[in-house]
């Protein structure tokens, strides 16, 4: 397999970007409203620059053996533009949608009993230098299939049919997606050192191997195995 580095965060100059809000008006008298500034989004992290390979969220992103996609997910109950004192807001959707990180508790019982949610991860782990790595158009992710230069990484992402197919901008879920087969997911983890795995669809097992693989890559929580899924855009 061909693989290309990529450098999830840049060390160079800060960017910042000037975004002009569309305006909203409220009633006169609101001391908030006395000017009209704009925001400065700044992205950076270390002193270097974030490079977002995150999925934005859309209605009709998929959902999880759903052909409905997320549909709506965030609405404006309290809006300063109808008289409202203040702007409020209501997000309401599936853990799993778009990009996320797999915890520890999501196919062992027993850690999510324990507490181990996202928030026992190392976020160190999901910032920093990647094997960016295009896999074989025609079949899932086997131990036959992972090319040795992966034992030299911490981080990979795995290009694969779901990107060509352009899967994450399909409303419906598509459960041919391409992913790991149980033996390819025990490869990684007995001759790695790779910390994450990142997947661009809904899992990073594949459909026909979804317990089994799952269990492999989260097996050992000590070892900060991070799975984010649906995790690019190129």
């Amino acid at each position: 397999m061909a693989g290309t580095i990529v450098l999830i965060v840049v060390v160079v100059v800060v960017v910042v970007v000037v975004v002009t809000p569309t305006p909203l008006r409220a009633a006169p008298s609101h001391p908030a409203f006395a000017d009209d500034p704009a925001p400065l989004r700044r992205e950076e992290y270390g002193g270097g620059r974030i490079v977002d390979i995150s999925h934005a969220y859309r209605p009709d992103m998929p959902e999880w053996e759903s052909a409905r996609g997320i549909g709506r997910f965030l609405w404006l109950r309290c809006a300063m533009a109808n008289g409202s004192l203040a702007n409020f807001s209501e997000l309401k959707l599936p853990t799993h949608t778009g990009t996320h990180v797999d915890a520890p508790g999501h196919f062992y019982h027993h850690y999510f009993l324990a507490g181990f949610d996202v928030d026992t991860l190392d976020l160190a782990v999901l910032n920093g230098p990647a094997l960016l790595v295009d896999v074989p158009r025609d079949k899932n992710i086997t131990g036959n299939g992972i090319s040795a230069n992966s034992q030299r990484v911490r981080r990979v992402l795995f290009r694969t049919l779901n990107t060509d197919r352009q899967l994450m901008w399909k409303k419906e879920c598509d459960t041919s997606y391409v992913g790991f087969m149980k033996d390819g997911a025990q490869w990684l983890v007995d001759n790695t050192d790779i910390k994450l795995v990142g997947m661009d669809y809904l899992s990073v097992a594949a459909y026909d191997d979804l317990a089994a693989s799952h269990l492999v890559f989260l097996k050992s929580r000590v070892r900060d195995f991070n799975l984010l899924v649906a995790s690019f855009s190129f």
